[in-house]
Formats: structure tokens, sequence, C-alpha cells
């Protein structure tokens, strides 16, 4: 599934993409900057309203344009990686919940995933269902989040920023029921385990997801209304932040980012796992490489992840949803020495679990490979040549989580 908007460009205008889409010098020596440059030092955050989490980016600027742009990670840090290698492999899930805040469902299935490689077992047919079907509501809660926080870092582009971010919230409030019913929290699940899930489907409960996604599908022709022929949305977006394909790769940049610069990977379908080895995935690329080619592919994935979860719902078998026993004790599960990764694609990109076992209930090392990591590395890189306020758009439109960047 193939977007592209950049051919009914005026021919000045795709110069200008061209052109934005030369990687300039993210390491450039202020000091041997052009001395007759009215330099100024902005930081970025953490307290501005449009920068994300605890992040804040050291802005180098020469009048309104940016010559170097510096992220500073924060002081997030809560030792997740650490605290896994002190727990058990059972009592492991509530915490990496926190990592990606808002897909606290995919954490949950990527780690564990890695513990049942190492382990060689599968989830039971039920519980492949249940995990792919939250992935992909999982999945669209995510993609709502981002649009409505792009309206507000696009401020007056959208009826003030805050219209399209209330259109999309009252629909996340839908979904974020459907989890709760689900697993009985609304935002962080401690619902998957090794060997499958804790949680089985409650009676009434697709039809639920049905009715909720069926007005998401008639809500985003709403979200297409918005911007479709907002000439400010167009301008701010189109030809702004243009990540070339070989760069976003060079950094291991992934999901919706990478696709939106014509790279044609999904996880899903090119390294497939769990169920996703019998569907099929319609990836959504798009060539721009821009923001709004950005925006274009998260809402092409929301309309497929609402396909599968339909297509799914309509096919879950009966039967256990765990392949081990019941968990009693803390130490149920011990896994044999040995080194194993497993990934999965979010709604950021791959997210995978790096682990070293030494035969105990613990793992002896646990390392977490955040795709928002990988996407923030690009900003040094984007940064340079834009004006203050396209570097906000540009950072809004690359969709960072700071609960997984530091970890």
């Amino acid at each position: 599934m193939a977007l592209a908007h950049h051919h009914d460009l005026p021919a000045a205008a795709a110069a200008l993409v061209r052109a934005k889409a030369e990687v300039p010098n993210p390491h450039i020596d202020v000091e041997s900057y052009d001395p007759e440059g009215d330099l100024l030092v902005l930081n970025l955050g953490p307290q501005h309203p449009s920068t994300h989490g605890v992040l804040r980016v050291k802005l180098y600027l020469d009048g309104e344009v940016c010559i170097k742009a510096v992220p500073y990670l924060g002081y997030l840090h809560r030792g997740v990686e650490k605290l896994c290698e002190k727990l058990t492999y059972v009592q492991i899930t509530p915490i990496v919940d926190k990592n990606d805040y808002v897909s606290a469902f995919t954490n949950e299935l990527a780690i564990n995933m890695a513990f049942e490689a190492m382990l060689g077992t599968e989830p039971p047919p039920r519980a492949q269902y249940i995990r792919a079907i939250g992935a992909e509501m999982q999945r669209v809660a995510s993609h709502l989040l981002w649009i409505g926080t792009f309206g507000l870092d696009m401020g007056g582009a959208l009826g003030g920023g805050a219209t399209l971010f209330m259109h999309t919230f009252r629909e996340r409030e839908t979904i974020l029921d459907c989890f709760e019913v689900l697993t009985g929290s609304r935002f962080h699940y401690n619902t998957l385990q090794v060997g499958g899930c804790r949680h089985d489907i409650p009676a009434g409960w697709a039809e639920m997801v049905r009715s909720t996604f069926a007005t998401i599908l008639r809500r985003v022709e709403e979200y297409e209304a918005f911007v479709r022929t907002n000439a400010i949305f167009l301008a701010r977006t189109r030809g702004v932040g243009v990540v070339d394909a070989e760069l976003a790769l060079e950094l291991g940049v992934s999901g919706p980012v990478l696709r939106a610069s014509g790279v044609d990977y999904d996880l899903r379908r090119d390294r497939p796992y769990g169920l996703y080895r019998d569907i099929e995935v319609n990836v959504a690329t798009a060539s721009g490489g821009d923001c709004l080619a950005r925006y274009e592919v998260r809402l092409a994935e929301m309309r497929e992840s609402i396909r599968l979860v339909n297509m799914l719902l309509e096919g879950v078998p009966e039967g256990p949803i765990n392949s081990l026993k019941a968990v009693k004790l803390p130490g149920a599960v011990k896994v044999k020495p040995g080194i194993g990764y497993a990934a999965i694609e979010t709604a950021r990109g791959e997210l995978g679990t790096w682990v070293v076992a030494d035969g105990s209930d613990k793992a002896y090392r646990c390392k977490i490979r955040p795709p928002s990591l990988h996407a923030l590395s690009l900003l040094p890189y984007l940064a340079p040549g834009q004006n203050l306020s396209d570097i906000i758009v540009t950072l809004g439109s690359l969709d960072p989580i700071m609960g997984e960047v530091d970890r």
C-alpha cells in the first residue's frame, strides 16, 4: 500500500524537497561558524509544551534558523533493564508496561516473546489471537494519541490545535474502555505472561470491539477532512523534516518513520512472529519522507489495524490461554543458559528484547531496544537549516516516547 503526495508539487517546491533531503553535518563546530553570524543558544524543553517528556534539545540559532541541535534525553531513567535482572521472569511484565507508556500491551508482548524463545515454548492458538488483537488495538490507540498531539504541535493550523486533539482522544478513550473490560486496567495492563495470557476474552467483548472500531473507521474520515484542504497544515508539513531513506537505515530507524521514507519494511510481514505468520499484513509506505508522509502512513496503518482486528475476531479458537502451568511462585519459570533476541513491530517501530540467561529464574542480562531512541537520533540531522517552528513540527512527527528512550 504505497502513498505518495509529491508528484503534484510544482518544480520549485520539488527542488526544495530535494534540497532539504541533503544531510547536514550534525557535528558542526559552532566556534568555526560564520563570525558575522548572530548566534543564540536556546533550550527547547523540557518545560516547553511541544517537547516530549523530559527531552531537552539545545539549539544553536542564527537568527531564526537552526545551525546545530544537540538532544539531551533527560532523567526519566528508572533502571528498567536492571530491574528486569533483579526480578524473576514472571514478575517483569508490569515493569515494562511503563516504558512506552502509551503502548503497554506491545511492551509486554516483546519481552515475554523473548523469554518464550529462550524456553522454546509457544503460546496456544487462543492466546496468539488475543495477543495479535491486543497489539493491533494498541497500534490504533497510539496513532490516535499521536495525531491529536501533532495537532497541538501545529497550534493554529488545526482550530487552535485542541480541536483535532479532542476528536482523537474521544476515540482513544473508547479503545481504553475495551482494554479495561479485557484486563481490568485502562493503561498498564499486566495481562501477558510467559507462555500466553493472564486474562481471557469475556462474554460480549468481541461485539464491543467491533462496534468501537466501526465508529473509529468512520471518524478517520473526519481526521483526513481536517487536513485535506487545510493549506496551513500542508504548508507546515510538506517538504518539512525530510528523512533520507539511507540515513534512516544507517541510524536504525524503523516503523512509520522509516516507511514514510519509502522503505517497505515491517516486521509483521518480513520477519513474522506469532499469529502474523498466518495472516497477510498490508504495509503502508510513502515516498516523501517528510512530516506529511509520516502522517499519511500512520493514518493508513490505523485502517489496516482495524481491518486486522475485525478479521481476527471472527476466528478466535476455543482452548487454553497459556502453554505453561499456572504460576504459583515467583520462581516458577526457569530458563536454560543461552542468549536470545525477539523483536516485534510496535506503533513506533522495532521493539526488541535481548536476553542472556544463566539457568536461574532471573535474566542474567536484559537489554531493551526501543524504536523511539533511534527516531530521536534523526533530530541533529533534521533540525539544521530549519526554523524553530518547523523543528517543533518535525520533532512531533517522529512520535518519540521518552519512557522507552531513557529506561
